[in-house]
């Protein structure tokens, strides 16, 4: 959350490579979004069982926050767009945790 808030608050980030550039932030935005969703999971998951739940919805108003950061930072504006980029990020991680979480409960046959 450290590195997310650090990378928002610089004014210009761009490296010039145009279309190149856009696609790389924008992966990057998934990565990191979808990264601190997979990290708050592992930290969790000893502790209670809607370990997921909870990691999703950090990470997700995490990324709400980020870009209403990002509104206060001169060169940088706040964009839904990304909000959404991010959430997709999340999205797929999620999806990977269950299965996995959902196929080691089976294989121990606890599905009901």
């Amino acid at each position: 959350m450290g590195l997310i808030f650090f990378l928002s608050a610089q004014p210009e980030l761009s490296t010039d490579l145009g279309v190149i550039d856009l696609v790389l932030r924008k992966l990057a935005h998934m990565v990191a979004f979808g990264a601190l969703a997979a990290l708050w999971w592992w930290a969790l998951r000893p502790a209670t069982s809607s370990a997921l739940a909870i990691a999703v919805a950090t990470a997700a108003f995490y990324a709400i926050g980020d870009e209403y950061h990002q509104t206060f930072v001169e060169g940088r504006s706040g964009s839904p767009l990304d909000v959404a980029i991010d959430w997709l990020g999340i999205f797929i991680v999620a999806m990977l945790l269950s299965r996995r979480v959902l196929s080691r409960a089976w294989a121990r046959g606890e599905t009901g």
